[in-house]
């Protein structure tokens, strides 16, 4: 009979070794087989994992001390609909199916103000139904082992933005004359910090977690795509950065943070804006590199919409930019920043001319293997989230990108492909090896990786 500790012990020493034969095994065969051994690498996982945050070691996300590569997903409005039971049950399906190929992150809003549902109805004034609704959302993530980004209020007018903000500071007695004035005044970053205190102060409904306690969060987000082009020069945007990421850790040392930055590159690397997909990108007040130098910024965002960006109309061009588009922001991380940068949208609209699913499914490829190729040497290239997960019956909320993992049958296999890629790798690399698989074993490891059988 074998005590715990010498099985400890045989496993530490076979273990590995034991992974990586079932990894030739996978080469050698099919799809019974890696179906098989993906299944084994998560009860092993699932059996010695808690479920713990989510940290940051170098340019690596680890749980546990292992590795944390990203297969995720958007849908943006799960908040909205769970807070109708009507629609409820859409928030469950969404978990449920991205579950179900694999994905592990997802991103959604922690904000809708002064609108339609809204969250925040003026300044500091809660819809409680509302807030139960992201209650649900964050304990819905947590029972199907998903962790969440959540941004905390947008660019954009969709969902109120810096433009509601503006528009509360005007009610107030203000004489604001642009939405940039949401960085600026002083009175509006009062209610920005006062949402954020809310919402990391919120003790959950259905888990009776503190959000800023619960490792169901993956990350908070400053802003969904923050612009700021009444000051090209960015120093505006840098300075309001400055101020909430250092505010957000203030209340909660323990989550990552990020900004919700699109990768646009701006003045302080000149030499970069021949990434940017037009001119005009580096005229919006953001600055790829600058910005995630700030303090209390844990990892880097990149947006990937070269059918906004570029021209409307499908094209070769798509993927040829997306490629050179996330090879600089690797590059970047690793040189510059010294942290992991996640893709955290990218997607091709059905609405674009020339659509169709096959040219979906080759960006999808594109964006996997790209993020791949970072993952399999150790790189900054951390994930990347899909914008969007939909289930049938919510396409009254589709904006052209969304994706129907029920119906859309060779997207739903290579989403899947890229997450058993992505838990077999992370099952190899936590077996002891200290983030040396990325040196040790490599053609074994190059060869599974990139193995394309579904």
């Amino acid at each position: 009979m074998f005590s715990s500790l010498n099985l400890q012990k045989m496993k530490d020493s076979h273990g590995f070794i034991t992974m990586l034969c079932y990894a030739v095994l996978i080469i050698l065969t099919q799809n019974r087989a890696l179906a098989d051994f993906y299944s084994e690498a998560h009860e092993i996982n699932s059996e010695s994992e808690e479920w713990e945050m989510v940290q940051r070691k170098g340019m690596q996300f680890t749980v546990n001390g292992q590795p944390f590569y990203v297969n995720g997903f958007n849908t943006y409005w799960m908040m909205i609909l769970a807070s109708d039971n009507s629609t409820r049950g859409k928030v469950t399906q969404v978990f449920q199916q991205a579950s179900a190929v694999g994905m592990t992150v997802g991103r959604t809003w922690a904000f809708n103000d002064g609108q339609w549902r809204a969250l925040q109805k003026s300044p500091s004034v809660y819809d409680e139904e509302v807030f139960k609704a992201l209650d649900f959302v964050v304990s819905e993530a947590r029972k199907y082992k998903i962790r969440l980004i959540l941004s905390l209020v947008n660019n954009w007018d969709a969902y109120g933005g810096k433009a509601q903000y503006v528009k509360w500071g005007n009610a107030s007695g203000l004489n604001l004359t642009s939405d940039d004035d949401f960085f600026t005044n002083p009175t509006l970053r009062n209610f920005y910090q006062s949402h954020v205190r809310t919402v990391l102060n919120r003790v959950n409904t259905f888990t009776n977690i503190t959000y800023k306690n619960d490792p169901t969060i993956f990350a908070w987000e400053l802003m969904n795509e923050p612009r700021c082009p009444s000051d090209p020069s960015g120093d505006k945007l840098q300075s309001w950065i400055q101020e909430m990421a250092v505010f957000v850790k203030s209340l909660d040392a323990k989550h990552l943070v990020e900004i919700g930055l699109e990768g646009f590159y701006g003045p302080s690397a000149p030499a970069r804006t021949r990434f940017n997909p037009n001119p005009y990108a580096a005229q919006v007040g953001t600055d790829f590199i600058r910005n995630n130098q700030a303090l209390g910024i844990d990892f880097a965002t990149v947006h990937v919409y070269p059918d906004s960006w570029i021209s409307p109309a499908v094209s070769k061009a798509f993927l040829e930019f997306t490629s050179s588009w996330m090879q600089a922001h690797v590059e970047d991380a690793e040189m510059y920043l010294g942290m992991p940068v996640l893709f955290t949208e990218f997607g091709v609209s059905a609405h674009d001319p020339g659509f169709n699913t096959s040219f979906r499914d080759k960006m999808l490829n594109t964006v996997y293997k790209m993020t791949l190729n970072s993952t399999r040497k150790g790189g900054a290239g951390a994930g990347s989230l899909v914008w969007q997960v939909f289930p049938q019956g919510a396409e009254f909320m589709d904006d052209g990108y969304a994706v129907y993992l029920t119906r859309a049958h060779t997207a739903s296999k290579i989403i899947s492909l890229q997450s058993k890629r992505l838990a077999i790798f992370n099952s190899l690399c936590g077996w002891r090896c200290k983030w040396g698989c990325k040196k040790k074993n490599h053609t074994a490891l190059d060869a599974l990786l990139l193995h394309d059988e579904f």
